[in-house]
């Protein structure tokens, strides 16, 4: 799906809400697939697809949730609201999910059934939304409303993202400071003996 998008005076670039959600869906559906396709040996790239994938994730769910959600819930008709309900839902099944992953060892069977799970229960959200939720969402809301959510989808991801950058550097200094800690601990250990 290309996205779609205007130019304002201004020359910067607005692409609509649903076309922005679906860049994330086609991002996050490759991710998983990767991660469904590796063995119990390729510990170190399933560590770091598992964080891709759990970043991606929390970040679409906020996303949805702060921006999306709201507005189609307010534009959609009565009877289109279950699809605003559903859609919660299942966002909270995948939060149940995730910490179990990252509890269970990424060399375990228990990893890849929890990935394939969570492979089924994303892809099938994905199809629910771009199949029924996001053609509605279109009618309700029209073009220029898209617009807008777009920009705020835009704006709130670089903000999303800009926290975890400062949190993965703030975790990277405390692990840099544990592992001198143990090391200055250790020479004076040696130097003492």
């Amino acid at each position: 799906m290309r996205a779609r998008s205007s130019k304002k005076a201004t020359g910067s670039k607005h692409v609509d809400a649903i076309a922005l959600l679906v860049q994330d869906h086609r991002k996050v559906k490759r991710l998983l697939k990767e991660l469904d396709g590796t063995t119990e040996r390729a510990t170190v790239r399933r560590e770091s697809l598992f964080k891709e994938i759990e970043n991606e994730l929390k970040t679409h769910t906020e996303l949805e949730e702060e921006v999306f959600y709201p507005a189609y819930k307010e534009a959609s008709r009565k009877p289109d609201e279950h699809l605003y309900y559903k859609a919660v839902e299942e966002h909270h099944l995948v939060d149940l999910v995730l910490p179990e992953m990252e509890a269970s060892d990424v060399e375990s069977r228990e990893f890849s059934a929890k990935a394939k799970v969570l492979r089924d229960l994303v892809e099938h959200h994905i199809e629910e939304e771009e199949t029924e939720m996001f053609p509605r969402a279109r009618r309700a809301m029209g073009t220029e409303e898209l617009l807008e959510l777009g920009t705020q989808i835009q704006e709130r991801k670089m903000n999303l993202q800009s926290g975890l950058i400062t949190r993965a550097a703030r975790t990277a200094g405390f692990a840099f400071e544990a592992v001198m800690s143990r090391v200055s601990t250790r020479n004076r250990k040696k130097r003492a003996a």
